[in-house]
């Protein structure tokens, strides 16, 4: 077994691969540079890595599907798409990707994974704040996201628009990967001590008591929808908007995409079924450098709604060394199933699971990237004006 290592202050290198846990920033560059993550003729560029993750990009091309599939163990996903895929569309001058259609990408980058290393995929973060439901496939393997130790061969995004169409374009990124050995997860006794030492969960700047957590394999996260009646404490997505330019940044009017949301009295809301919403967490959560974390996107203990279609938290999200901040809000990206559903001020709807990563990062999400959403304090994406209360 190979081992990841990093000298304190000096380059970061990878003399082994195996130590159990996620993938630091430096390793995964080490695993660029080995070409376990290749490019074919494209060069993978250094803002693709992140503390954790690395992001994957659209390739040229995208075939529309009648119907999402999975290939079985005998099976490439390309000779599956065969009987599937009734168009091909051009990504190379950008497209505009229909709403509730599936679609097809082959990603730029392929993965050629030693023995000992596995990977798992989710959505970015302004991927699942546009309620654009994404997954990878991979050949010969039924399940997504999910990506086998020893890996060799190409990747597939499946992607489906599900409130707004979308215009997208090659090399644009809307998922990620984490490269990871071993069973990292902390249970739920782990992560009480990890708390008593990095507080995780913050509450009005105040880190949380050991007795305030809840756990069940996790950390629940719970909704802030309190205040007076004018306040707006999340959007519901309209069905009928233009279409959005995924390459334009911080430019779009949210009036025009979105209904704002009010508490009604007692501080709750009643979401309607297949409407899209986003809200935010009533507690500031905070990734130390040794950990990684990732959202579950549903939770049948909740009640009948998903919860976080965007899973991946990198090391430093709401972190701070010296203690300067406390916690970021996570966006919740919530969709209620069959049947009106009413949710109420502080209830849990959500899950963080926590992973130890292999080493360190030698950078952090957050100041050390320029990082969109910390300290968020909307829940929106960043293709809309910073105007948005």
């Amino acid at each position: 077994m190979r081992d990841i290592s990093t000298a304190s202050g000096g380059d970061p290198a990878i003399e082994q691969v195996g130590r159990t846990g996620v993938l630091p920033s430096q390793g995964l560059r080490e695993a660029v540079e080995r070409e376990w993550v290749s490019a074919g003729n494209w060069r993978i560029p250094k803002e693709s890595v992140q503390p954790a993750s690395l992001d994957l990009r659209l390739g040229e091309h995208a075939w529309a599907l009648r119907c999402s599939f999975l290939p079985d163990s005998g099976s490439t996903v390309e000779q599956k798409i065969e009987d599937l895929a009734f168009e091909r569309i051009d990504l190379r001058d950008g497209a505009t990707l229909e709403r509730d259609r599936p679609y097809l990408v082959p990603l730029i980058e392929e993965l050629l994974l030693p023995p000992e290393l596995r990977a798992r995929t989710n959505p970015k973060s302004s991927t699942g704040r546009l309620d654009v439901f994404t997954r990878v496939i991979t050949d010969r393997n039924n399940r997504f996201d999910e990506i086998a130790p020893g890996y060799t061969g190409k990747l597939y995004l499946e992607v489906v628009p599900r409130s707004f169409a979308i215009r997208v374009k090659t090399g644009l990124s809307l998922n990620q990967v984490r490269l990871l050995s071993g069973d990292a997860r902390l249970d739920d006794e782990q992560l009480l001590a990890v708390h008593e030492e990095f507080p995780l969960l913050y509450l009005d700047s105040h880190a949380l008591r050991v007795s305030e957590l809840s756990l069940a394999d996790g950390l629940f996260l719970s909704l802030d929808i309190s205040g007076h009646p004018e306040n707006i404490v999340g959007y519901r997505a309209k069905r009928n908007s233009l279409p959005i330019d995924l390459e334009r940044i911080d430019s779009l009017r949210w009036q025009d995409y979105w209904d704002p949301v009010h508490p009604e009295r007692g501080d709750r809301i009643v979401l309607e079924p297949e409407v899209f919403y986003l809200l935010l967490s009533a507690e500031g959560v905070s990734i130390p450098p040794p950990y990684a974390a990732e959202m579950l996107a549903y939770d049948p203990t909740a009640g009948e709604l998903r919860t976080h279609y965007a899973g991946f938290f990198d090391p430093g999200f709401g972190y701070a060394r010296h203690g300067e901040r406390h916690g970021s809000r996570a966006a919740l990206e919530v969709r209620v199933r069959d049947v009106p559903f009413m949710v109420e001020h502080r209830q849990p709807v959500c899950k963080l699971a926590f992973e130890r990563m292999a080493a360190e990062p030698d950078v952090l999400y957050g100041e050390d990237l320029k990082s969109n959403y910390q300290g968020q304090v909307t829940m929106l994406s960043k293709h809309f004006a910073r105007d948005a209360p």
